[in-house]
């Protein structure tokens, strides 16, 4: 897999491409200066994946993005943005996703000596399953069976009943969620009728500024929640990163979200599986899920769980995904219907209007 670099930084072009070069099926094409050099090189070399720094002198990072994905031939290359680790910095980088890059990677210079061997497993996975995408998008473009399979999976179009007595939402997502949870939630009435929960893999910092970039684009409350916090219909919660959120409930039988940091050894933090296995032990089939883009599996497990005590499970679709690992587990154990993240908001949104019709009647 062909990939170039972007930073205005010697010292981190030279560190991210001698990490990136240390895996065998990773080739290091051109390290590029600023985003002007990025955009020739990327129309030029090809590469089919773009780690592309945010702050660079000439051409910003977001200037050069807008210009590649207008300029490269198809198939484009999928882009890795690289944020400083700050609050300006991560809201940058939803800006980025919002114009298409596939993920972020934030760099912490602080702390980097320390932690390069953790950025470097971060950014050679990401580096491969967002690269591994794009070249299976580009195969399922024309492929006929690929077509075949997608269409396999039952359309959220076709689901014309809502559970009833639904408690909870709960929501996991990774590697392209940002954007899919703006879709999601931006459908999502003020008075919907339950609160949502939300595990989005992603450093504490940035999960901030995502809940602060949810609240601003949606009708719904959305909340950063770093401590156990009683939850309320038309909320939403997004658990703070480098920790879990479980759905509980309280001795008064009030339902919460309950952050701790057990389990330590979990490979993603907050974890989308102990989201989903809390639902299912607190709710049964009262929950409803949805397990957006993401690489790997994470949600599988609790996805299972909650499909065997009878509750409804959506997964994004593969067409609508950056990455399919984490919707693709998830229909694998049972996903009742598969819809892009717009598709997936406006049937949810349905449940307030059936609550108005219930009262009403």
């Amino acid at each position: 897999m062909r990939v170039m670099v972007v930073d205005d930084s010697a010292f981190m072009r030279r560190a991210i491409g001698d990490m990136i070069d240390s895996d065998p099926h990773l080739d290091v094409v051109h390290r590029a200066r600023n985003g002007k050099e990025a955009v020739e090189r990327a129309i030029e070399l090809r590469p089919d994946v773009i780690t592309l720094d945010i702050e660079m002198p000439e051409m910003d990072g977001l200037t050069a993005l807008r210009m590649i994905r207008v300029k490269a031939k198809d198939p484009k290359p999928a882009i890795l943005m690289c944020s400083s680790l700050t609050t300006a910095g991560s809201h940058e980088a939803f800006k980025a996703m919002a114009l298409g890059a596939a993920d972020v990677i934030a760099k912490d210079h602080s702390t980097f000596s320390s932690k390069v061997d953790a950025m470097r497993d971060d950014l050679i996975a990401k580096i491969k399953a967002i690269g591994h995408a794009r070249s299976r998008r580009s195969i399922r473009a024309s492929s006929p069976a690929a077509k075949a399979a997608a269409a396999a999976h039952t359309p959220i179009a076709e689901i014309t009943k809502l559970p009833r007595g639904i408690e909870a939402l709960v929501i996991g997502s990774s590697t392209g969620g940002p954007p899919a949870l703006e879709k999601l939630l931006k459908p999502l009435p003020a008075d919907f009728p339950m609160p949502i929960v939300i595990a989005q893999h992603m450093p504490a910092l940035f999960t901030r500024s995502l809940a602060e970039r949810l609240e601003r684009l949606s009708d719904i409350t959305v909340e950063h929640v770093e401590e156990t916090t009683r939850v309320r219909a038309g909320h939403a919660y997004l658990v703070v990163g480098g920790r879990h959120g479980r759905i509980t409930k309280a001795l008064n039988g009030d339902l919460q979200v309950r952050v701790t940091d057990h389990p330590a050894d979990a490979p993603y933090k907050p974890s989308v599986n102990e989201l989903l296995l809390s639902a299912a032990e607190t709710l049964r089939s009262r929950a409803v899920a949805v397990v957006l883009t993401g690489m790997g599996d994470d949600g599988s497990v609790g996805a299972a769980k909650l499909k065997s005590a009878g509750a409804m499970v959506l997964a994004q679709d593969e067409a609508s995904s950056v990455v399919y690992g984490m919707p693709k587990a998830a229909a694998e154990v049972g996903a009742t219907a598969e819809g892009t993240p717009s598709d997936l908001g406006a049937f949810l949104a349905r449940f307030a209007g059936s609550r108005a019709s219930s009262h009403a009647a």
